[in-house]
């Protein structure tokens, strides 16, 4: 690499150049000058002419590389060039860049895949993505869709008041969820810490302290099983808002959810596994109980749940309380039907630790889970606020975690501290952002979405 050019400035993207190109004439060049860079991925022709695909970011364009104008051409496929010349439209009309000044920046010293089918072995995808992004237009579409919709879902909470913020991601205690957690530990303090399995409690300690309105997007982690939707390492928003509850924050995330995609993909309609999926708000809306009892599911004992499920040739050995056998009859009859967006609303309050009772009736809570495609998106609640409340819910899980549910809720004194300084009534939420962009980029498993996905280790 020695003597090449240490960059490139004033550079135009190849989309911009391209978009100029295609308002030409067949036979046509523009006036000015523009500057590209990116990778050769296609040569044509030889001698006098040669035509070269380049291809960066924003997309590809065709170069006209003349030899009594650009010189001779001495370029491997992958190399990584900076061309400098007009915009044009061949006679032919394809959109071009009719070099006058063509400069290596970088070598390539390994052979590209196959550029013409593309890298189409999953495994290389995943552990040299790349490579895939490289060769395959449609991961580096499906990746710019995932940050546009990041960046949409920011822009639309920051335009409702909300404020972003970061919490630890290694904690003294975990909670929020029931996970299984990554556990580390600290030299310095001679402590172990947990990676986060949620953001919850920290950021409602921050509703406690009266910022009101809290968002945060970043990473979460929990120490289970991989499949097409799940990931050790993932990627979640949790918002909190005083002054709401449940039925507000339904109404939030259907809004949030129909403008981010009218934002990023123009359309409110996305295909999901062969099937198409309306976004636009209102979603339907189905009682938790209900849910259940339609696909012949619901029992309110542990003992008459775990016949009906035995009876259904589910295997309920592993399930060793009745939030367990819930959890279970929900992901196995119910989930895999709701494909267009359904909100599931009063959920047991077993199942619920960190949810407001009903007034009308406190063996509900007032939470809501949401789904799409047939896979959850995320959880909601109106938040329990009361520390006395929060304390008991506490107690119910460590009964839990003694009966084997090593995934219940370890409890956090100073959370429920926190708690009784006053916390506003508020409405919670989590939204899986890599699930979400599975929706919008309709791809299957989580691992097309997520640009470093964790995977076993080689033989």
């Amino acid at each position: 690499m020695a003597g090449l050019p240490k960059r490139f400035p004033n550079r135009d993207d190849v989309a911009s150049v391209r978009e100029e190109a295609e308002r030409l004439e067949a036979g046509e060049e523009a006036g000015e000058e523009r500057r590209l860079a990116g990778r050769v991925m296609a040569r044509r022709g030889h001698g006098k002419l040669v035509f070269l695909d380049l291809v960066d970011r924003s997309g590809q364009i065709q170069l006209l590389c003349a030899a009594d104008r650009a010189g001779p051409v001495d370029l491997d496929l992958g190399d990584i060039v900076g061309a400098s010349g007009k915009p044009a439209r061949t006679k032919r009309g394809e959109a071009s860049l009719a070099v006058d000044r063509l400069e290596l920046l970088a070598k390539i010293a390994l052979p590209l895949p196959d550029t013409y089918h593309g890298l189409v072995d999953a495994e290389t995808r995943y552990r040299k993505r790349y490579l895939d992004l490289l060769v395959n237009e449609e991961t580096r579409s499906a990746f710019l869709v995932r940050s546009r919709m990041i960046t949409a879902i920011r822009a639309q909470l920051d335009a409702d008041g909300f404020v972003e913020v970061e919490t630890p991601a290694l904690q003294p205690r975990y909670g929020g969820a029931f996970a299984e957690p990554f556990v580390t530990h600290s030299n310095e303090l001679d402590v172990d810490l947990y990676l986060r399995i949620a953001t919850e409690l920290y950021l409602k300690r921050l509703i406690v302290g009266g910022l009101e309105r809290v968002y945060e997007l970043g990473k979460d982690f929990r120490n289970e099983g991989v499949s097409y939707k799940h990931q050790p390492e993932f990627t979640m928003l949790e918002w909190y808002e005083a002054y709401a509850d449940y039925r507000d924050t339904m109404a939030r995330i259907e809004t949030l959810v129909d403008e981010v995609a009218r934002a990023v993909l123009g359309t409110t309609k996305v295909t999901f596994r062969n099937r198409e999926i309306e976004l636009a708000a209102p979603w339907q809306r189905v009682p938790f109980g209900e849910a259940l009892a339609r696909e012949g599911v619901w029992a309110e004992s542990e003992d008459d749940l775990r016949t009906v499920l035995d009876g259904r040739g589910i295997d309920t050995s592993h399930d060793r309380t009745w939030p367990q056998l819930v959890d279970h009859a929900l992901s196995q009859f119910v989930e895999p039907t709701l494909v267009q967006p359904t909100i599931l609303y009063d959920y047991p309050v077993e199942l619920s630790p960190f949810a407001r009772a009903r007034e009308d009736d406190p063996r509900l809570v007032e939470r809501f889970e949401y789904f799409i495609g047939g896979m959850e998106l995320g959880n909601a609640f109106t938040e329990l606020n009361d520390p006395d409340e929060q304390a008991e819910r506490f107690r119910l899980q460590a009964g839990e975690r003694e009966a084997g549910d090593t995934s219940a809720e370890a409890g956090d004194p100073d959370y429920v501290e926190a708690l009784s300084y006053g916390m506003p009534p508020t409405g919670g939420l989590g939204l899986g952002i890599d699930r979400l962009a599975m929706l919008f980029t309709g791809r299957d498993t989580i691992r097309d979405v997520i640009l470093f996905p964790a995977l076993r280790a080689r033989d």
